[in-house]
This record gives structure tokens, C-alpha cells and sequence, in this order.
């Protein structure tokens, strides 16, 4: 009766096993994890207690939680609850380490997969006839890359040279781009601006030259007006830009190449008219300088051509020339 007075609470547990057997555990809740084992191997496994390794290999696992129990606590230890789920598992064996032969034979075989060395290839060839073979250094005739890359180039160059002489089109089509490339940018002057300036009296070469000067802003360009009105270089051209006659010339010598070839001669002259409208495309994408730079430069006494020169350079960075 003192047993039955002073006991424990007693839990009733479902345990499980991975076969799919299931039965209800009456335990008191200071039952330790180990001993509610043994009840459930005796139960599901009967006989199995006989070898002491069966409770070791076995381990009691919390449903819910998915903790596995420690054998030396008890169940209230571990927070089970009346009416918990345990599951019985058989724990996994622990690989066996490889026995001495086995490693002995994968060595021996990786050995012999492996590629033979210098002393094994001599030994192998040492009863081979010998040969007498030159053994000097074959100098390959290795081409410069860039320079055959040139070569393609060109060669490209003139063959699209050859097939646009072929076609009557092609000569306008370059003339086209000539005039658009005579157009240029920089040689434009806002009218509205120059307007402006004329509008208020000062000379339209001036005005021109000083909104080229001011990237076209009117403020700058008056201001620098006001500021040379003495000076007695402020009709000179700016440097770096042709004469007046020179486009002139220009015009004319392209009216001349308008005026097409003859019937007769018509491949060569039109294939010698495009190679000209090549070379002024050139030439019209060559540098042109910073006309504000060279005169501030020249205005410190240096030459105009060492000024362009030295602008060139440093493509056009006051400072740096």
C-alpha cells in the first residue's frame, strides 16, 4: 500500500517499431529511457535480451519532438507526456574500416593504372635497335599576326574599293558623305545667336568668331567682344580654320571629279575618283584643335604649329599641351 501511495505517475505510452507494430507501455514516469527499452524489445523482439549488444543497438525516438532519449534519463526527465508516440529504431551499424588486404590490392592498383616514369620507359626500350635522328631545333616560320591581320584588311579594302567602282551609285553615295562630312559641327554658328549679337551692333566675322570661340553662348561671345574691341587681331581667322578661297578650290576640283568619266574609261577613273573621296574623308576626320586653346597658348609666346603640335598630343587639353 506505501508502494502504491508513494508511486510515480504512471504514463501510458504508444511505441512503434519500423515493421509496423504497435502496442501500449505502462510506465511510471521515473522509469529511466533504458529500462522502458528492455520492455519494448521483450515485447516486440522476445528472446533478443539474451545478447547485452541488442538494448545498445536500439534507440527510443520522441514522435513529436523527433529527439532521440537518453538512455540514463528517465522519462520525466525527458518530457514525455501521458499518451506521447515513441518509435522504436535499430540503430544504423558503424562502417567497418577496410581490412589491410583490401587496401593493399587498391593501392597495388592504382599502381598499376598509373602512366610509367622516365626510368621505367628507358628500362622498357633498352633492347630496342637505335636510330640516328636529328635531333637540331626546327625553326618554324612563325608570321607576325598583327601584320597578316593587316594584309586581310587591306585586301578587303580594295576588293569593296573594286565592287563599288562597279556600281554608278557609288560615286554619289561618297560625294553624299563628303558633303555631309563639309557640314561639320564644330563649323556651325547658331543663327539665332549670331542674330542676337549682330542685332546689337558688332560685325558679323566678329560675332561668328566669338560664338566659335564661347561654344555659341551668346553672354560669353559679348563679353568677349566688349573685351577685344581693341584688340588689333580680333579680325584675324581662327587657327586651324582654311581660308575662305579654300573651300572654294575644294568645290571646284569636286565639280571637276562630278563630272564623271567617260564611257571608254569608266572602271579606272571611277575607281580613281572613289580612292580621292576616300583621301578627303580622311583628311576631314583629322585633328582639328581647340581654336580658345591655341590662341591662349600663343598668347604665351609659343609658335602656332609647336601649339597644334603639342595640342595633338594631348588630344586637345589646354593644360597638359
Amino acid at each position: 500500500q506505501e508502494e502504491k501511495i508513494f508511486a510515480g505517475k504512471v504514463l501510458r505510452l504508444h511505441v512503434c517499431t519500423m515493421e509496423g507494430a504497435e502496442w501500449l507501455e505502462e510506465v511510471p514516469e521515473d522509469t529511466t529511457v533504458e529500462k522502458l527499452k528492455e520492455r519494448c524489445l521483450k515485447h516486440c523482439l522476445p528472446g533478443s535480451l539474451e545478447d547485452p549488444k541488442t538494448v545498445t543497438h536500439h534507440k527510443l525516438i520522441h514522435a513529436t519532438s523527433e529527439k532521440v532519449l537518453t538512455d540514463t534519463k528517465t522519462v520525466l526527465e525527458e518530457n514525455i507526456q501521458d499518451r506521447d508516440v515513441l518509435l522504436l529504431v535499430k540503430k544504423r551499424a558503424p562502417m567497418l574500416l577496410p581490412k589491410m588486404s583490401d587496401v593493399v590490392a587498391e593501392e597495388k592498383r592504382k599502381q598499376e593504372q598509373k602512366a610509367p616514369d622516365k626510368d621505367a620507359i628507358l628500362k622498357a626500350t633498352a633492347n630496342l635497335p637505335a636510330r640516328s635522328v636529328d635531333r637540331s631545333v626546327t625553326h618554324h616560320n612563325m608570321r607576325d599576326f598583327q601584320t597578316e591581320l593587316r594584309k586581310i584588311l587591306v585586301s578587303l579594302i580594295e576588293v569593296a574599293q573594286k565592287l563599288l567602282a562597279l556600281n554608278p551609285d557609288a560615286v554619289e553615295l561618297f560625294k553624299k558623305a563628303n558633303a555631309m562630312l563639309d557640314e561639320d559641327e564644330e563649323d556651325r554658328v547658331d543663327e539665332i545667336a549670331l542674330r542676337q549679337l549682330t542685332e546689337m551692333g558688332f560685325p558679323e566675322s566678329r560675332a561668328v568668331k566669338a560664338l566659335r570661340l564661347n561654344h555659341m553662348s551668346v553672354t560669353q561671345a559679348m563679353e568677349w567682344l566688349i573685351e577685344h574691341a581693341d584688340d588689333p587681331s580680333v579680325d584675324a581667322p581662327l587657327p586651324g580654320s582654311a581660308p575662305a578661297e579654300a573651300p572654294a578650290e575644294g568645290a571646284a576640283s569636286s565639280a571637276e571629279a562630278a563630272a564623271g568619266p567617260s564611257s571608254e574609261e569608266g572602271g579606272e577613273e571611277a575607281k580613281d575618283e572613289l580612292t580621292e573621296i576616300f583621301k578627303k574623308i580622311r583628311r576631314k576626320r583629322e585633328f582639328r584643335p581647340d581654336p580658345r586653346a591655341v590662341i591662349a597658348l600663343m598668347e604665351m609666346g609659343f609658335d602656332e604649329k609647336e601649339v597644334v603640335d603639342a595640342l595633338r598630343v594631348n588630344n586637345n587639353q589646354q593644360n597638359a599641351a
